[in-house]
């Protein structure tokens, strides 16, 4: 998200004052001069009539700030791997207490949404609840396990884009794989392993398949966790994985050489962990 958009204010109930109409979730009220006790409009002692059930409250502003803030998650404006607006951000953005905006920020750490990382900052960390219940079940798998997940999901999107890309797909695949490009030449593991695990996301994207890209957007931390392992502690020639011909498989509408190149990216971890991702 812009750091410059503000964030919608919650709306806060107001209490009533003296002279707001009486709340009938206290139960209806006694004409003047009835018995305590009466029926409303009799003025015996006839027992009241049962007590209606209370309206439902309204959630809570805390409530109201978690909503907005995983709407910004959910919605991309905050993408995984970003970090979010600091707290006095949150705070002038949203107009509400300092404790409210923590509040509902740890109860998204909770959740596995966001990560709080002292002295450095709150980062995206998963799209929804189910991101962070994967990425907390999975934090300790077979690495191996990890590899083979992955080259099942990645050669059927990449089957399947090839099928279905769109010419606004090519487009940005294109431009994913310039910046993964980019970020191999700049030496940068941390910059590289996030633009790789752009690129494949982009090539599920283009998949069309909303049920096999939300699947592999909810495994994105434990997938990323083995790129990480996978990419090592530098980037050497010798690791380098040319992508170019996975996007041309998918540009040509070649299914089964798109299938292979993107299987052939994992390929090598039966080995052992290699000098850099594919």
């Amino acid at each position: 998200m812009n750091r410059g958009q503000s964030l919608s204010t919650p709306s806060r109930r107001r209490a009533p004052d003296s002279g707001d109409p009486p709340d009938d979730r206290d139960g209806p009220g006694h004409p003047a001069g009835a018995a305590p006790g009466s029926a409303p409009g009799t003025g015996s002692g006839a027992p009241s009539a049962p007590r209606p059930l209370a309206a439902p409250q309204r959630a809570s502003l805390s409530d109201q700030v978690i909503a907005t803030l995983r709407e910004q998650i959910t919605s991309g404006a905050w993408p995984v791997g970003s970090r979010i607006p600091t707290e006095p951000e949150l705070v002038e953005q949203l107009g509400v207490a300092r404790n409210t905006v923590r509040e509902a920020v740890r109860a998204l750490a909770h959740n596995g949404l966001l990560d709080i990382r002292q002295g450095s900052g709150t980062y995206v960390i998963a799209t929804s609840e189910l991101a962070g219940v994967m990425h907390r079940r999975f934090a300790d798998a077979d690495l191996q396990h990890v590899a083979e997940l992955r080259s099942a999901l990645e050669t059927a999107g990449a089957k399947l884009a090839a099928a279905r890309r769109t010419e606004q797909d090519l487009h940005r695949l294109d431009g994913l794989l310039e910046r993964r490009e980019s970020a191999w030449e700049s030496g940068d593991v941390d910059r590289f392993v996030e633009a790789d695990r752009s690129l494949h996301m982009g090539v599920l994207a283009a998949s069309h398949n909303e049920v096999l890209s939300a699947l592999y957007a909810d495994l994105a931390e434990v997938l990323l966790a083995f790129l990480r392992v996978d990419v090592g502690d530098r980037l050497s020639p010798e690791g380098y994985m040319d992508h170019s011909r996975l996007l041309r498989a998918i540009r040509e509408g070649a299914v089964e050489d798109a299938g292979r190149e993107a299987a052939a990216h994992t390929a090598e971890w039966s080995h052992g962990p290699s000098p850099a991702a594919g």
